[in-house]
């Protein structure tokens, strides 16, 4: 087995690792192909996170997907660097949005250069997508729009918060299955529909990319509450600091207002305070990491990645279905 890819995952076939390092050291070639300006500047702030690095696991899944059909067809490299550039688009939109120091260990490009910047440097990396998109045919461009629709609404749905009534637990997953879910389960269509998989093939793949999109963001939220910034590559506890209540933190209101214990209660409230205090944001986190609320929401990412294995069942056994089922394991792994 070779390490490849994202969480490091074991690619157990000669010729799929071969063709999955080939298809992602193209992507890398296109995505600096794509943020090159003719103005110095746009470049440096363009390449800014492509250069930090990143798991590049949207690319992964369009080349796993690829797999069930011709891997090497024109559109797949292409379609890869596409939803790539989509979702550093939007890191710099969110880390203006959440006041993020840090993206992927460096400086975030707010940071860097100003909100201004930012903001602009992800409408460039919008349109250079939607440029390479266009190449890919009237069918991509739906499919991406839609995507791309879905995105933004979860976005919107996260900062308006639930409307009264509603369970704020599935409204979050409602929000994830937009914010993350939507791109992940593009980049496994992607994958498929470039390599002239079958369409049920194409919407298998694509149901199984949105159920392992928000497993892989509930396993983020996991992580921003357990890890430290050397683990995570961001400053830990952003989304608690910003009030952004994640799963975590909605596990523990849901369990305070059940179960009514005076230390939930109290948590609660510490949570609800001014946490850009450094020392009362330093014990909100100390006592959400061992608080049974964490372990809560790791349940529900293995519930989210088991589902999506489990849709995978109908594809014909190969190599490439084994890795993907590996990317269920390598999640859950990244919120144990």
């Amino acid at each position: 087995m070779t390490v490849v890819g994202p969480f490091g995952l074991n690619v157990r076939d000669q010729a799929l690792e071969a063709d999955v390092q080939a298809g992602l050291a193209a992507v890398e070639e296109g995505l600096l192909e794509a943020t090159k300006s003719e103005v110095p500047f746009i470049t440096e702030a363009a390449q800014h996170l492509v250069k930090a690095g990143g798991k590049r696991f949207r690319p992964l899944l369009v080349m796993l997907a690829a797999q069930f059909g011709d891997p090497y067809a024109p559109g797949v490299v292409p379609a890869a660097v596409v939803v790539e550039l989509t979702h550093l688009a939007t890191l710099y939109h969110d880390d203006v949005m959440d006041e993020a120091a840090v993206r992927r260990g460096v400086a975030s490009a707010n940071t860097r250069w100003g909100n201004s910047v930012a903001v602009l440097t992800g409408d460039f990396l919008f349109a250079r997508a939607s440029q390479i998109l266009a190449d890919l045919g009237p069918e991509a461009v739906r499919v991406q729009a839609v995507a791309f629709e879905r995105l933004v609404t979860g976005q919107i749905l996260e900062t308006a918060g639930p409307q009264d009534g509603r369970d704020p637990v599935e409204h979050y997953l409602e929000v994830l299955s937009g914010k993350t879910g939507s791109l992940v389960a593009v980049s496994c269509r992607f994958g498929a529909m470039m390599s002239g998989a079958d369409e049920t093939v194409v919407d298998v793949l694509t149901q199984y990319g949105e159920r392992l999109g928000v497993a892989f963001q509930l396993a983020d939220d996991v992580l921003d509450i357990a890890s430290d910034s050397h683990e995570s590559g961001k400053t830990p506890g952003t989304d608690l600091r910003e009030g952004i209540a994640t799963l975590p933190v909605l596990r523990l209101r849901e369990r305070a207002a059940r179960m009514g214990l005076a230390e939930d209660i109290a948590l609660c409230e510490l949570l609800d305070s001014d946490l850009s205090d450094d020392a009362r944001h330093a014990e909100a986190l100390a006592a959400l990491r061992t608080h049974p609320a964490l372990e809560q929401a790791r349940r529900d990412t293995v519930r989210y990645a088991e589902e999506a294995r489990a849709v995978l069942a109908p594809l014909r056994d190969c190599t490439a279905k084994d890795a993907l089922i590996d990317l269920c394991d390598a999640v859950v792994h990244r919120a144990g």
